[in-house]
């Protein structure tokens, strides 16, 4: 599942093409994702200016002005794809190819939004394990997708202070602990692994057990290792690809995941693998304590 910095960079590659713009055209190919579109998705969405484009955890979250925001979950497998209309396109910092003439009609493409950029811009999720929605924006925080969510990681409010408070007393494992949306939004099992071996702590240590330096350490580099991997443009392991169709570059500087059998790039020990509550660990017994 992508993380918050593949949706991050998604966002951002969005933002050109929609953020500002009106939607002139949506076609919804299906009735569903994992859940049923709105009533009338389509004809909502028509015809609406987005007049900000933000993110929160792992959602994407687009606020028309009806006072609907729409929603956005990639799910495991779904990208966005914005192709210029008409000739090849500069919008800010991004280049935009032309659309072929397939762009969204392919067997997976269920839902194609166009804008005044001009712009297309195609969901397209094999998988079917995304999400649609459109929620009254004023009550967006309180919807049951967002009101049991966390402090963002990349937020003024994610202090050392904060994360302190967060891991007191807890007698999970910190990997596990990390990886509550309720506590952190977004963090995901890559980033959580990167963070703990830059700061040295094993993924097997009790959360509660932390000392004030190590978590001042911890949270300093989940800030670093989130803003490193959104520059490299997110990782791309099987699915992941921003807007433009490019891959992420970040899973070329893993220190630790995927890297189990392998030399560490500190200590010149040997990465290894542990599963902790389903999910794969990788760290490096010698310097992570």
């Amino acid at each position: 599942m992508p993380e918050l910095p593949e949706v991050e960079t998604v966002r951002l590659g969005l933002q050109p093409a929609l953020e500002g713009r009106t939607i002139t055209r949506a076609i919804v190919r299906r009735g569903d994702l994992r859940v049923p579109f709105p009533p009338r998705f389509a004809e909502r969405l028509t015809g609406r200016k987005v007049k900000a484009l933000t993110r929160r955890a792992k959602y994407i979250l687009a606020a028309l002005d009806s006072g609907e925001t729409l929603v956005i979950h990639l799910g495991m497998s779904g990208r966005m794809s914005v192709y210029a209309q008409g000739k090849r396109k500069k919008l800010g910092n991004y280049v935009y190819d032309v659309a072929p003439p397939s762009a969204g009609e392919g067997k997976h493409d269920h839902v194609v939004l166009e804008t005044d950029a001009p712009a297309r811009i195609v969901f397209n999720d094999h998988r079917r394990f995304g999400l649609m929605a459109l929620v009254p924006t004023d009550t967006l925080e309180q919807d049951k997708l967002f009101r049991e969510i966390g402090v963002e990681p990349l937020s003024g409010k994610f202090t050392a202070a904060y994360l302190a408070q967060a891991l007191d007393g807890k007698k999970t494992p910190i990997k596990s602990a990390l990886l509550d949306q309720r506590l952190i939004a977004g963090l995901g099992n890559i980033y959580v692994c990167e963070a703990l071996f830059i700061s040295r702590i094993s993924p097997k240590r009790l959360a509660g057990s932390l000392k004030k330096e190590q978590i001042a350490l911890l949270a300093r580099a989940i800030k670093k290792v989130l803003k490193d991997a959104i520059a490299a443009g997110g990782s791309t392991l099987r699915d992941h690809a921003q807007a433009t169709g490019d891959p992420g570059n970040f899973q070329h500087r893993f220190l630790v995941y995927g890297r189990e059998g392998k030399s560490c790039k500190s200590c010149k020990g040997t990465i290894k693998r542990i599963v902790q509550a389903g999910r794969s660990t990788f760290y490096c017994p010698a310097c992570q304590k």
